[in-house]
């Protein structure tokens, strides 16, 4: 199990993306218009430097939904390795079996 911080500050990174998000796409919109004049789009990049960088989607990344762990996570579960191996194993997954040949 991940420490609690850990998770904590994924879930407050996810918050802050969404609440900056709109901001941020208005800004890098002025940044990339070739039409908009430079001291426009330096002044986009002077407020772009001004939202926190954890509101950055990069920023985030992907755990376990049970276990909070950061590595070896599947997106189409949510899940780490080792749960969807408990889970499957258990045959709570739906179509998923473990290989033999």
């Amino acid at each position: 199990m991940a420490k609690k911080a850990l998770i904590n500050r994924e879930l407050k990174r996810e918050a802050l993306a969404k609440k900056f998000a709109t901001k941020r796409e208005a800004l890098f919109a002025v940044i990339n218009n070739a039409s908009a004049s430079d001291e426009e789009r330096f002044q986009a990049r002077l407020q772009l430097q001004t939202i926190p960088r954890n509101a950055a989607p990069v920023r985030q990344r992907r755990r376990c939904a049970l276990t909070g762990r950061p590595r070896g996570n599947f997106r189409k579960f949510g899940l780490g390795r080792t749960k969807i191996r408990e889970i499957a194993m258990r045959g709570e997954i739906p179509g998923v079996i473990k290989a033999s040949w």
